[in-house]
């Protein structure tokens, strides 16, 4: 059986979400979530279909629903959370803005390759 994990990366892939990280927080006292999983998308409607896609896979094959789904009124930043894993999906100057991954840079950092 595929992981929640695997699933919600290969959803990203299927909509060519580019850059896409997995942060493992489990070690980290007081983290908001055992994973966040960061991409970007290149436009506002790129980021809320790969958001969208990752919902619906999730829906469909996990039988899973997010305990929160936010930013849908601008696709700048659109978070999915699934309670142990937080989906995070950026238009490129967002991520930029923002910089989880320098806020969160002692969790253990996996990168997935453009395929």
């Amino acid at each position: 059986m595929e992981s929640i994990n695997d699933l919600i990366i290969d959803s990203i892939k299927d909509l060519k979400g580019k850059n896409i990280i997995s942060l493992d927080m489990r070690d980290i006292s007081g983290s908001p979530a055992d994973f966040f999983i960061i991409c970007e998308g290149d436009s506002t409607t790129h980021v809320s279909s790969i958001a969208g896609n990752v919902y619906k896979r999730m829906k469909q094959e996990m039988k899973t629903l997010p305990i929160s789904y936010e930013g849908k009124n601008n696709s700048t930043w659109m978070l999915i959370d699934y309670f142990t894993t937080v989906v995070h999906v950026f238009y490129p100057e967002t991520r930029k803005f923002y910089n989880l991954e320098s806020l969160w840079n002692d969790a253990k950092t996996e990168i997935f390759g453009e395929e």
